[in-house]
């Protein structure tokens, strides 16, 4: 029978993403840190085509160098209109250095003239735990919505500001962190990845 927490290691730099996982685990029994708080790693290049290829990447590498249970995602904003961009791209859409308020302009400039019933949007996130031995397990998450012609709101990151939710008429930014967990891509995606957590927290307490 175990006497220690399972470390559950968030392969990403990102201290919003990460305390927001931090709370959607928060009545499990792991013991959440990043990747910063277990060394100097290297970073890894995100170069997939896809969501799933980026998380699946970003997991395995971890898991090998950290020798821990790794928890990474890929996420990022669909734009109707941009035919699924920016997808993949969507935290360095402006370039390097990355920057929120760059890329909301971006996003905002190439919409300009788009009609509201043409602005519709998703978030994606596709979340993927690896162990040390190579086994990895997906979730996947999406949130519709659109996109709005200003940014609104002071609470979240990213495209947040413009990301507008039709059933609230609000954009994440202006929902507090409890509902945006509950509906967002990454609260959906993680509801998905907890199940796979359980199962694996389960068999951890069997031994």
């Amino acid at each position: 029978m175990r006497t220690q927490p399972t470390l559950l290691v968030v392969a990403s730099h990102n201290k919003n993403k990460i305390r927001e996982i931090k709370d959607l685990v928060a009545d499990l029994s792991f013991k959440v840190v990043s990747i910063e708080e277990l060394g100097d790693f290297p970073d890894i290049e995100e170069d997939g085509a896809t969501f799933k290829e980026n998380a699946r990447k970003k997991a395995l590498e971890t898991a090998q160098h950290v020798h821990q249970l790794v928890l990474a995602d890929d996420s990022g904003l669909e734009v109707d209109a941009l035919s699924g961009a920016p997808g993949v791209y969507s935290a360095r859409f402006a370039g390097e250095p990355t920057s929120d308020e760059r890329n909301n302009q971006k996003l905002l400039a190439l919409l300009e003239g788009v009609e509201p019933d043409k602005r519709g949007a998703q978030f994606r996130c596709v979340m993927a735990l690896a162990d040390p031995s190579g086994r990895v397990e997906y979730a996947e998450g999406i949130c519709r919505g659109s996109i709005g012609f200003t940014s609104q709101g002071e609470n979240g990151f990213g495209y947040d500001p413009l990301f507008l939710v039709p059933e609230y008429g609000k954009t994440f930014a202006q929902l507090g962190p409890e509902l945006k967990n509950k509906i967002s891509h990454r609260g959906r995606a993680m509801e998905q990845m907890k199940k796979i957590l359980q199962a694996y927290e389960k068999s951890l307490n069997s031994c």
